[in-house]
């Protein structure tokens, strides 16, 4: 009898109990696209700001030391101490190397440039080797493709990049390039302590900064050129973190400062602090330092992301406790002769709220499924049109859906309870 009530007043109050359910479908699907899309942007809002360049330095303990203390970034004590080579790949081999996306050694430096078909020497100028593009293959087997180009998406090129086998060739800043009359193809002489090398320019590139005087050479070209085999000055690394909070800051300070608790906790979450942690166990006599700028610029954007994204949520959820709440009341008056012929023939207030409430549920349940399906194509839509790719589908968002689904219903619920708990059968039976 009580539920076959319930489905006479489902069937008899269609139009009411579609508007609830219509209700509902908005609201669960704004959510549900709201929270797989705050749950599943994290890496890829990462992703876009890696157009910034690397949010990780790597230089050797005695150089950053000395840049530390009396800022210098060039002179004895910082040119004339170096990383190695070989310890560029083990990168990928941290606990985090997956999240390492990009990396690139830098080998810093000075030459004497001459320009052919301009008489004498130009004068001093400033080296940067690299690995503009480096394919390799690492100790698991895994293949991994890197460089300065992924590091540096923001150049505008004039001509071609460095390959990873142009030895012979180099790219020249443009203020550099500009002020020496220099072009795309013209051949260059570089000399450093006795060794003399030819390139051909094959780019000019606009960085913006410093680099705009520089020269751009590969790797090999440059250790050669300055007698330097396997010696790398600094890497840059970008990599894929999570915003910083308290426990991270105490361990940059000092990971020793951490309980056992902490430290697992910490080293196993990708702070930025952890994997430099990580980056120092690999790379000899090295020291990781995050690029603050970068960094912190990653986390302000991710949690404000992810706090416009929850108050879109809870905002939807308030919208929507208030539609039903106008249309549970609206029902409830509407049935109030009926509700109170209930309440004269000896049914109590508790049977008849949950009659109510599970008519509401009910109605609810439906809604909520296929707006939680809407919910799931809404997400995709947005990760396809922002970043290009599918929002990977969170399945604690059915629990959190499903949490909010029944409060909203069961808030929206509350005027109608009200007046349910006040409705006298005496007045109702006749027509007041």
């Amino acid at each position: 009898m009580f539920w076959r009530m319930i489905f006479k007043t489902l069937s008899r109050q269609k139009s009411k109990m579609l508007m609830i359910s219509f209700t509902v479908i908005l609201g669960v699907s704004l959510s549900t696209a709201m929270m797989n899309v705050m749950l599943g942007v994290g890496d890829k809002v990462n992703r876009e700001l890696k157009v910034y360049g690397a949010n990780i330095t790597v230089r050797h303990k005695d150089a950053a030391l000395m840049s530390d203390l009396y800022g210098l970034t060039e002179g004895l004590g910082v040119n004339d101490k170096f990383l190695y080579e070989e310890d560029v790949l083990k990168l990928k081999s941290i606990f985090w190397g997956f999240n390492i996306l990009d990396f690139a050694p830098i080998l810093d430096g000075n030459a004497i440039m001459s320009v052919k078909g301009q008489p004498g020497a130009v004068g001093d100028v400033s080296l940067m080797g690299t690995w503009t593009e480096k394919h390799a293959t690492l100790s698991t087997g895994e293949e991994l493709s890197t460089g300065l180009k992924g590091l540096r998406t923001w150049w505008e090129v004039s001509g071609e990049w460095l390959g990873e086998d142009d030895d012979s060739a180099v790219m020249i800043g443009h203020l550099l390039a500009a002020k020496n009359k220099i072009h795309v193809g013209d051949a260059i002489t570089l000399t450093n302590n006795g060794i003399i090398k030819n390139f051909v320019v094959k780019g000019i590139f606009n960085d913006g900064g410093n680099a705009d005087e520089k020269i751009l050479l590969t790797l090999p070209a440059a250790q050669e050129l300055m007698r330097l085999p396997g010696k790398v000055s600094s890497i840059e690394v970008s990599a894929l973190t999570t915003p910083d909070n308290d426990l991270a800051r105490k361990a940059a300070q000092d990971p020793r400062s951490l309980s056992p608790d902490e430290y697992e906790t910490w080293y196993c979450t990708a702070y930025v602090s952890a994997i430099c942690h990580q980056i120092q166990e690999v790379v000899r006599d090295g020291v990781a330092k995050a690029v603050r700028q970068v960094a912190e610029s990653e986390g302000t954007i991710l949690n404000k992301t992810t706090l416009l994204m929850i108050l879109i949520t809870i905002l939807s959820s308030i919208g929507s406790a208030l539609a039903i709440s106008n249309l549970i009341t609206a029902s409830v008056i509407e049935r109030s002769q009926e509700l109170g012929l209930l309440k004269a023939l000896g049914a109590y207030n508790w049977q008849i709220v949950l009659l109510v409430l599970l008519e509401v549920m009910i109605t609810g349940l439906g809604g909520g499924v296929v707006g939680y399906f809407l919910g799931i194509g809404f997400a995709q839509i947005i990760g396809q049109t922002v970043f290009g790719s599918y929002i990977e589908i969170a399945r604690m968002v059915i629990l959190i859906v499903a949490v909010i689904l029944f409060f909203v219903t069961l808030l929206g619920s509350v005027p109608a309870i009200r007046y349910l708990m006040a409705l006298k059968p005496t007045e109702v039976l006749h027509g007041k």
